[in-house]
């Protein structure tokens, strides 16, 4: 299984509509596409100083299941309806996740 988390800085015109737009758009997409196992969305919370202002994490079984959601019609009307202008700074990892990992 894989782990995938990006973050994002935003321009300093996105509004907190923006965001909830944003995370409301995210997590119907998530919903529609079979290759995710398990997707939050949402702003950071800042419980700890610095860090980016949004965070996703997806979890998919493989590298064509990461394709699949990546590459996906729903993800990219997110990102061509909102997610592209609002990004300042974007940065992504993948990280391996054994089987129950995470509960």
């Amino acid at each position: 299984m894989i782990l995938h988390i990006a973050t994002f800085r935003w321009k300093d015109d996105v509004t907190e509509a923006d965001v909830a737009d944003l995370t409301e758009a995210l997590l119907d997409m998530a919903s529609r596409i079979g290759e995710i196992r398990s997707y939050t969305a949402g702003p950071n919370l800042h419980l700890r100083p610095g860090g980016a202002d949004y965070g996703v994490a997806a979890l998919v079984d493989d590298a064509a299941g990461l394709d699949a959601y990546l590459d996906h019609p729903e993800h990219k009307a997110v990102y061509d309806r909102l997610l592209g202008r609002m990004i300042a700074e974007r940065t992504a990892v993948q990280l391996p996740l054994a089987e129950g990992s995470f509960a």
